[in-house]
């Protein structure tokens, strides 16, 4: 296996500076086609990802890049509450700060779980410069299944010690991050919410990965991603709702190999 090297930089934007991490096969000047862009899921972060960024890094020869969204890890404070448009405006406003910070003329979009939704949506912003698409557990509607296990989650961090959990990489910002999830998808005004419309301009190849034990979303998201936007799907037995950690080598292979072909 190759060693990969890092790079971290703070992206300026209007609302606050967002943290970034770029990790390059070690020795490659050049690597292969397109960098991977990183989109974590509701509670995550670039330091949630492990050791995922580096493996993924080394088996597709590809520059990674993964950011916290404006609230979460080493990123600033989101100042005021997300709006029930926080998917798509990623893809506008993060997003974008990050994909010009780093001078990303073309990249591949890979999200997993609400970063699959915000990968699907910045796929159908950019057009040709996302040069694939890939989504890991995403969600592209509000699912009863989605909603029940976010209201398991919300029992589960009421107890005594839960949300230390979230402040190891939130810090202070730790609540917040847990009342964006939680307050956000559990709005009454949420429950219409789908990304159809986004799905049906994706114009990039697309791989929909997905486990069939996942407690945050039936394969149904998976196959309306390849209904509305021709994806390839491939759903991981016995996996829930993180495969690349659950199952790190399947993941690992699909994307590699589909990257090849792909772009």
């Amino acid at each position: 296996m190759s060693s990969v090297e890092s790079l971290d930089v703070f992206v300026p934007t209007e609302s606050g500076r967002l943290f970034a991490r770029r990790w390059t096969p070690a020795g490659v000047h050049a690597p292969g086609g397109a960098p991977i862009v990183l989109l974590h899921d509701s509670l995550g972060c670039v330091d949630l990802w492990r050791d995922f960024p580096v493996l993924l890094a080394q088996a597709t020869g590809r520059v990674v890049i993964a950011y916290d969204r404006l609230g979460f890890g080493r990123s600033d404070p989101h100042e005021g509450k997300l709006g029930l448009d926080f998917v798509d405006r990623e893809a506008h406003e993060g997003f974008q700060a990050v994909r010009n910070a780093l001078d990303l003329d073309g990249y591949a979009a890979f999200g997993h779980s609400v970063g699959g939704g915000m990968a699907i949506a910045c796929a159908a912003a950019d057009g040709d410069a996302c040069r694939a698409l890939i989504t890991e557990s995403a969600q592209v509607y509000a699912e009863d299944r989605t909603l029940e296990g976010i209201r398991q989650a919300k029992v589960s961090f009421a107890q005594p010690g839960q949300l230390d959990r979230l402040k190891k990489y939130h810090g202070e910002k730790a609540a917040w991050v847990l009342s964006a999830w939680i307050d956000t998808w559990l709005s009454p005004g949420f429950a219409d919410w789908t990304l159809d419309a986004q799905l049906n301009q994706v114009r990039s190849p697309a791989l929909a990965l997905h486990g069939d034990n996942d407690e945050y979303g039936s394969t149904d998201h998976a196959r309306r991603i390849a209904s509305l936007a021709g994806a390839q799907q491939v759903i991981f037995a016995d996996c829930g709702h993180v495969p690349h950690r659950e199952s790190p080598e399947k993941v690992l292979k699909t994307v590699s190999d589909w990257l090849a072909d792909a772009a």
